[in-house]
């Protein structure tokens, strides 16, 4: 390059007039410059560089080589010719070429390994994850670079700074769209352009306190969460290994859209200063009912749960989180209707929520009367044990597997659905004041045993990682989320007497198909689809469908007041037919008869398909 700079200077001051110069002259000349600029390069170490990561540090480095070059040239060419055989100006002509050529293959070099000479369509933009950074420094710039040389499960939609005086610059192309204090309206913004974003990610290390409270208040007014780049300086223990290191995997990424935002005076009014009972209060649904609810200032919450490690777990969460609350932590069996009287005796609840169930599809076909026993009696236990303690509002919640069943699970919860909306209606024309509320929606991210954290443990531990079909679909949404929506839709059944009898179905959003799931959290944990981390197929499960469906095609849908929340209006049978049938599944129960029990199944839930498998 040092030579090709000073044939290069030359063409440009002397042009044509060239061949008036001896060539003997130009081509020592020429010699002496490359010569000098072999040695500086070597003493100014500029063959170590990695081209992949050219800076502003190599651009410096070049500029002082350079510079050094050309002044030990003039002195060497001063002191033999007094620069009489070439044009005074050629050195600072020079000088500036030679930075050119140095300088210019490395940056080039680095755009091509960034990506930023990449000009072709982006065919997967639109599955990658809108985040919206809050703050415009070194870690913000990072952040993108590393996106753009990487196959990210993310995209930057925008940038909030700090300050106002960065407002309507942009790095690496994204735009600062205003400072956080505008953050709700730039939100809006974004949404009327596109995908909303998802994620505000903080890249501030100067953010704390109060400022992280507020971003977190106003993530949760949008539906969004709140995560924050760690800094370049927290180092990571324990090194080394076999063991796939895999990133931690948080579960809204996966969900593709925004969360529900929240309806805080509808809940705070349904809860607070109320006594609470919740069932299987250790469970994935039951806990974060719990945590959610403690918050609501309630009078007390009594936790029911079958498991004493899970009763154990959040009684002590529930401690450390409110600890001046009225608590009760019982063990016992929702199949036991001595034992649950005894409870609604001692806690006298006005409110209940039923998350209690046996709901894992192939444990339950595997083990039929011991789920319709749970899912079946053990609801009917506490439905009627509501209705004589005066409860003012019983919760039952149940699940997408009811709707057109092929599996055990979804015919228990079902039934259990059609009991409540027949007291419900009981009540309503008898005048009492107890409404028997459902609430359906379909999975839940993240939850104990759900295909979340089965593809978390495989994936961690190298693979494969195992999928049943590719075209199996699921709704999902996150435990928060869907809590949040369960108390909405409690407490619009609470007080709309005009909907007795009907079921909450939470709007899920799309389906996901359950095969993109699994590479989604493949490159979420930092790895390669099929290439770290191999994808198998084992076929459809005992009880399974392809395809799952929030409410039947007979029920018609309706809007209520909260976003996120619909109304059905499933078939609904007479309370004293309801009773007789379950009456006669509890004798079949009694007599291990499962042949009666299918029976009964069939002819409550006339809809119900089971798969050839089951």
């Amino acid at each position: 390059m040092a030579s090709v700079s000073f044939v290069i200077a030359l063409f440009l001051r002397i042009g044509a007039d060239i061949e008036f110069y001896s060539m003997d002259q130009l081509l020592l000349s020429t010699a002496v410059f490359t010569a000098v600029a072999a040695v500086v390069f070597r003493s100014m170490k500029m063959y170590r560089g990695v081209w992949r990561y050219a800076s502003l540090n190599d651009l410096f480095n070049i500029t002082k080589s350079s510079s050094l070059i050309v002044l030990i040239f003039l002195v060497l060419m001063f002191a033999t010719t007094r620069l009489d055989d070439l044009p005074r100006s050629l050195p600072f002509i020079n000088w500036f070429v030679l930075i050119a050529l140095l300088g210019g293959p490395r940056f080039i070099y680095r755009m091509s390994k960034d990506r930023r000479l990449d000009f072709k369509l982006d065919r997967n933009l639109h599955q990658r994850i809108p985040v919206l950074l809050v703050g415009a420094g070194d870690s913000a710039e990072l952040f993108i670079r590393d996106l753009a040389r990487n196959d990210a499960n993310y995209r930057v939609a925008g940038i909030v700074s700090g300050t106002a005086a960065r407002v309507g610059r942009d790095i690496h192309g994204v735009e600062i769209l205003g400072t956080i204090d505008d953050l709700p309206e730039v939100i809006k913004d974004l949404s009327r352009l596109g995908p909303p974003p998802q994620r505000l990610v903080v890249t501030s290390e100067r953010i704390e306190g109060l400022e992280i409270r507020n971003l977190l208040d106003t993530a949760d007014a949008h539906g969004m969460t709140l995560a924050r780049l760690p800094a370049l300086t927290d180092f990571k223990q324990g090194v080394g290994g076999s063991e796939i290191d895999v990133r931690p995997i948080d579960v809204e990424d996966l969900l593709g859209r925004p969360q529900t935002p929240l309806d805080r005076d509808s809940m705070d009014q349904l809860i607070h200063g109320k006594r609470v009972l919740i069932t299987g209060a250790g469970g994935s649904i039951g806990s974060e009912l719990v945590r959610q609810i403690s918050d609501l200032s309630p009078a007390s919450i009594t936790l029911l749960e079958n498991s004493e490690f899970n009763l154990y777990s959040i009684d002590l969460e529930l401690s450390k989180r409110h600890p001046n609350l009225a608590r009760l932590a019982l063990i016992g069996d929702v199949r036991d209707r001595r034992r649950i009287d005894r409870i609604f005796e001692q806690a006298k609840p006005e409110l209940v929520f039923h998350a209690a169930a046996l709901k894992h599809v192939p444990m339950v076909e595997a083990n039929l009367l011991e789920g319709l026993t749970t899912n079946v009696l053990g609801t009917m236990n506490l439905a009627n044990a509501s209705k004589a303690a005066g409860v003012a509002t019983f919760v039952q919640i149940s699940t997408d597997k009811a709707v057109n069943p092929t599996n055990i699970m979804g015919a228990s919860k079902r039934i259990a659905e059609s009991y409540c909306q027949a007291l419900d209606l009981k009540n309503n024309n008898d005048g009492i004041d107890t409404r028997f509320v459902t609430v359906r929606f379909g999975n839940v991210l993240g939850s104990t045993g759900s295909v979340v954290e089965l593809f978390r443990k495989q994936i961690k531990e190298g693979g494969p990682v195992t999928v049943t079909d590719p075209k199996m679909k699921r709704y999902f949404m996150t435990v928060r989320e869907a809590v949040e929506l369960v108390l909405a839709a409690s407490a619009l059944g609470s007080k709309n007497r005009d909907q007795v009898g009907k079921i909450y179905v939470l709007d899920m959003g799309e389906p996901v198909l359950i095969l993109d799931l699994a590479k989604q959290m493949i490159r979420l944990a930092g790895l390669v689809p099929d290439e770290d981390v191999a994808i198998e197929f084992t076929g459809v499960r005992p009880g399974e469908k392809l395809f799952e469906e929030i409410f039947h095609g007979s029920e018609e849908l309706v809007e209520t007041s909260h976003s996120g929340v619909l109304l059905a209006s499933p078939r609904v049978n007479d309370l004293s037919d309801v009773q007789a049938e379950i009456d006669t599944l509890s004798l079949a129960i009694e007599n291990n008869d499962q042949a009666a029990a299918k029976a009964v199944i069939f002819s409550l839930v006339p809809e119900y398909s089971p798969s050839e498998s089951t």
